[in-house]
């Protein structure tokens, strides 16, 4: 969906957020963007529209965004007192899921910040029963392995997955079909109407290099692709202690 503002509406709201707002020097109208729906991986350009509030110019040394998937920012290098300013940027939604809060931040010649709100939901083609496993207190060469379901989210076919290259290295996966009854997330059971998977994810040893012989905790993060849903980014994480 794209949204327009038209100029005599954009001043209207603007007059308004003048009013309520007065702290702020610069409002975005709306003043929290809308996104909307989007499937992971997806990308897609944001225009948000505003205006300097105040009676003096602005101007703008850097923008960007608060968290990942915002590149490409366009954006002017000054606001004039009482001007409207315009920030484009492209948002892509890889390893999203759920509601998401994105935040642009423009950041002026003296330091200070604006913020550009938005929201929006990204809706991932897979269901995990668990997406965080524990590896405890674990030593090099020790194996690991854990098993958990997997379903589509319109709950009308079974998934197709497989590791991706660079998690295969470390991980290996065995699916086993199943049909389960997913009414309790908190209670999946086998013998239901939904297809899907019992996924069994072991290793055989874990690598530490690089930044990770700086610390003993574990933070491993398993990927996933799909070649019908090539685009989506799912994936499970796993965390531990070396000993």
């Amino acid at each position: 969906m794209t949204f327009k503002i038209i100029p005599t509406v954009l001043a209207a709201a603007l007059a308004f957020s003048t009013a309520a707002f007065a702290d702020e020097a610069i409002r975005f109208v709306p003043e929290k963007y809308p996104i909307g729906m989007l499937n992971q991986g997806d990308t897609k350009h944001i225009v948000l529209q505003g205006a300097n509030i105040t009676d003096k110019e602005i101007v703008l040394e850097n923008v960007f965004g608060q968290g990942n998937g915002m590149s490409n920012f366009k954006y002017p290098n000054k606001i004039p007192a009482k001007g409207t300013v315009k920030i484009e940027f492209d948002f892509n939604s890889s390893e999203m899921e759920g509601q998401i809060n994105p935040v642009v931040v423009l950041v002026d010649t003296t330091g200070k910040p604006y913020l550009a709100n938005m929201d929006g939901i990204v809706k991932v083609p897979f269901v995990f029963s668990e997406k965080l496993f524990d590896a405890g207190y674990y030593a090099k060469g020790e194996k690991r392995e854990w098993s958990f379901y997997i379903w589509e989210t319109d709950k009308k076919a079974r998934p197709d997955i497989a590791l991706e290259a660079e998690s295969a290295k470390q991980f290996s996966v065995s699916a086993k079909p199943v049909m389960l009854n997913v009414d309790k997330f908190d209670k999946i059971t086998e013998g239901g109407k939904v297809p899907g998977l019992k996924v069994t994810l072991s290793t055989k040893g874990l690598s530490r290099e690089g930044w990770e012989l700086k610390q003993k905790s574990i933070r491993k993060i398993v990927s996933f692709k799909s070649k019908k849903y090539p685009k989506a980014t799912p994936d499970v994480l796993i965390v531990g202690f070396w000993k």
